[in-house]
């Protein structure tokens, strides 16, 4: 051996990791069979947040570089689809979670009080190095977010809110994608005119067919100059701060045409590692939603209208949070500006040449 021995039990540190359960049942001489579930289960939970965390860093640090080599984008990918497959698992620890039934949790729930889940410090790191702002949390007893951490936990909060999050970086990433203009070919000019002549060809449509009476024309034209009108806010930055300014885009400006280019042209060889990315970034809120819910479902399940034991309104506050948290959603947006394939602006050879894979000749 090259180096030291050490057994499976000291390796994994087994005597600390199983001797964490402490029931606080018990120690009221009261005890409640489901509670050890109910500590293994939450315990299992954090464990995964440290993995995650421990991703999501490295993956931050990759966003970090700029320029950014080809090979790193590959591991963020990686990384952040390691990401993606933990929360499909914890999703499933609430099925677990559910054989107990609401009697088997008010044997113990007395318990807990004030301790909640609201005091996960890994999981508000989590959604802060992910992207969610103090701004747009939604309000939870009139106080910061991390009011209900330790103070030392609140000053790391606070100091971490200072610096970039996931999002941030990879709006900057994106703003710096190539390809959306060279010599001979200028994506948003072109991608313009093909978004006003689908359009038109639509709208020529409507009014031509001899199905539609003159009520229905006037009401798809007008369906259709609305949808053009959202469009049109594309090519003009003003309207498009005005977008922001409502939360219905947070992206940058020249983000937003990074990540529809990748969108649209994304079987282009250079895009498809951009794409997935994004496409894996928009699973994860996805699947975090999803648990959101899930854990909104089993609180209403548990415990009815009752408040919740860190002092919130229970599963209500869990099911609005659901929708208000979301981190991604300007990539979930964009599938607005979707056109056919068949109809997207053909890119210059030269230009796909760039995009595609170099060609090698086989040896003779």
């Amino acid at each position: 051996m090259k180096y030291p021995p050490i057994g499976y039990n000291e390796y994994l540190q087994m005597d600390a990791l199983l001797g964490a359960q402490k029931l606080r049942s018990v120690d009221f001489k009261n005890p409640a069979h489901d509670e050890m579930l109910f500590i293994i289960v939450h315990q299992t939970y954090e464990l995964w947040f440290k993995q995650i965390l421990f991703e999501v860093d490295s993956v931050i640090e990759i966003f970090k570089l700029n320029p950014m080599p080809e090979n790193s984008l590959g591991l963020a990918l990686h990384r952040l689809e390691r990401v993606k497959s933990i929360f499909q698992l914890i999703s499933g620890q609430i099925d677990v979670l559910e054989t107990m039934t609401p009697l088997d949790f008010l044997e113990f729930r007395d318990y807990l009080y004030p301790a909640s889940g609201f005091q996960s410090f890994q999981f508000r790191l989590l959604e802060t190095k992910l992207g969610l702002k103090e701004a747009d949390r939604l309000n939870y007893n009139e106080g910061p977010f991390y009011k209900y951490l330790t103070p030392q936990q609140q000053d790391e909060i606070k100091e971490l809110l200072k610096q970039p999050s996931l999002f941030e970086l990879m709006d900057q990433w994106l703003a710096r994608t190539p390809y959306l203009r060279d010599e001979t070919f200028c994506f948003w000019t072109a991608y313009q005119e093909t978004v006003e002549k689908m359009f038109a060809e639509d709208m020529k449509v409507i009014e031509e067919n001899p199905l539609l009476n003159p009520e229905a024309k006037v009401r798809n034209l007008q369906m259709m100059k609305s949808s053009l009108e959202t469009f049109k806010a594309l090519f003009n930055e003003k309207e498009y701060m005005e977008l922001q300014k409502r939360g219905i885009f947070k992206l940058s400006y020249p983000a937003l045409h990074g990540a529809l280019l990748i969108q649209l042209y994304r079987d282009q060889a250079i895009l498809q590692t951009p794409f997935k990315i994004i496409k894996t970034l928009m699973d994860i809120d996805e699947l975090i939603t999803q648990w959101r819910y899930r854990h909104s479902l089993m609180a209403h399940r548990m415990l009815g209208t009752k408040i919740g034991t860190g002092g919130s309104s229970g599963h209500q506050y869990l099911k609005d949070s659901t929708e208000k948290h979301k981190l991604f959603s300007d990539f979930f947006n964009l599938s607005t500006f979707f056109i056919p394939r068949n109809q997207l602006p053909k890119l210059p050879k030269e230009l796909t040449k760039k995009m595609d894979f170099p060609e090698y000749p086989f040896p003779r």
